[in-house]
């Protein structure tokens, strides 16, 4: 019996309790929906059948996530400030781009306990257009809060607007990681995925 899978898991962030009791149901909603999808599929699985497996009204649910996607890769969206703060604690002495490859390590530690399962995960997200675009719409939001820092790191010689550097960065960074975690999936997990990562960023940084 193939495994289910399972989504990611990340450090809870710090804040109050309620934020805290928030984060838990989000993530308590997305195991059982995450389940659902990889039993019947994500067209077949209503957001009627998530909500009362969680306990939960329509109503409630759509307070929690916005579409039926978001609720197996809301992780992504909160990934991002946990990869600006490891850009950010990254050395000056780095180079934009070989501090972005070590910011990606964190990405690297998903799951990395549990890689049958989040091979089936990613297999899961592959077989259905919809959340495969979702999920790129999320990590926009990643390079969005990595354009600032890596604009820090780069010698200014005009205004910001007229600098397309830190987009283009940003971008090519979270494509790599995009083609390394395709490669991988097809290639059955034959070459780990730090491997594959690393191959993508120096290719493109040469």
């Amino acid at each position: 019996m193939t495994d289910v899978p399972q989504r990611p898991q990340i450090r809870p962030g710090p804040g109050s309790l309620r934020e805290r009791t928030r984060q838990a149901m989000r993530a308590e909603v997305s195991g059982i929906a995450t389940r659902l999808f990889a039993e019947q599929g994500c067209t077949n699985t209503t957001v009627e059948q998530i909500a009362a497996e969680a306990g939960l009204s329509r109503t409630t649910f759509f307070r929690y996530f916005g579409t039926k996607e978001d609720v197996v890769l809301i992780w992504i969206e909160e990934l991002g400030p946990e990869l600006a703060e490891a850009l950010a604690a990254r050395p000056g002495t780095e180079s934009p781009w070989q501090a972005l490859r070590r910011t990606f390590d964190i990405l690297l530690e998903l799951n990395g306990a549990t890689l049958e399962q989040a091979m089936e995960f990613e297999r899961m997200l592959e077989a259905n257009p919809t959340m495969r675009a979702r999920r790129r719409e999320k990590q926009h939001r990643w390079e969005e809060l990595l354009r600032p820092l890596i604009a820090a790191r780069l010698p200014q010689d005009g205004p910001a607007e007229q600098d397309p550097r830190p987009r283009a960065l940003a971008a090519s960074a979270v494509e790599c990681w995009n083609a390394a975690l395709d490669t991988w999936r097809v290639c059955g997990g034959a070459v780990p995925r730090e491997v594959l990562l690393d191959r993508a960023m120096d290719a493109v940084g040469q």
